[in-house]
């Protein structure tokens, strides 16, 4: 079984002869879980599909700013440069990590809260998760 990376989740694709099972695992509070593929009409719609080619195009940039600190290291810069350039791509995520979220309480969580019960609770928790794990990074 060969594991695959994707940008949409982890996916591992089975060889069964000639034909290939995709199997798609989902991330929840107590781990991967493994889930069978959506319908075509039951796709998610995330909160941040709106802006996806500008959010690629940031991660992108700071990509290439990490690339570079490499280069950095590769070439013995000094070290305050290094951390100077090692700040900046740390603020660069910090900020889509903040969009991200606003997205997500302004898309996936207002959903749930309309739709109300136990899902309502789950996804403010996970939220709530959320924001502890970048206050505390």
């Amino acid at each position: 079984m060969a594991q695959l990376g994707s940008s949409q989740g982890h996916v591992a694709d089975q060889a069964l002869g000639r034909r290939a099972v995709r199997i798609e695992f989902c991330y929840t509070p107590w781990g991967y879980v493994e889930s069978p593929p959506p319908e075509e009409n039951e796709l998610a719609d995330c909160g941040y599909s709106e802006n996806k080619d500008q959010l690629s195009k940031r991660l992108r940039r700071i990509e290439g700013q990490v690339r570079g600190i490499g280069r950095m290291v590769d070439q013995d810069v000094y070290c305050i440069d290094l951390l100077t350039q090692i700040s900046a791509a740390t603020r660069a995520l910090q900020s889509v990590a903040l969009d991200l979220l606003e997205d997500h309480l302004g898309h996936c969580v207002q959903q749930a809260i309309a739709a109300g019960g136990p899902e309502a609770d789950a996804k403010v928790r996970e939220a709530s998760e959320a924001i502890a794990r970048l206050v505390k990074s």
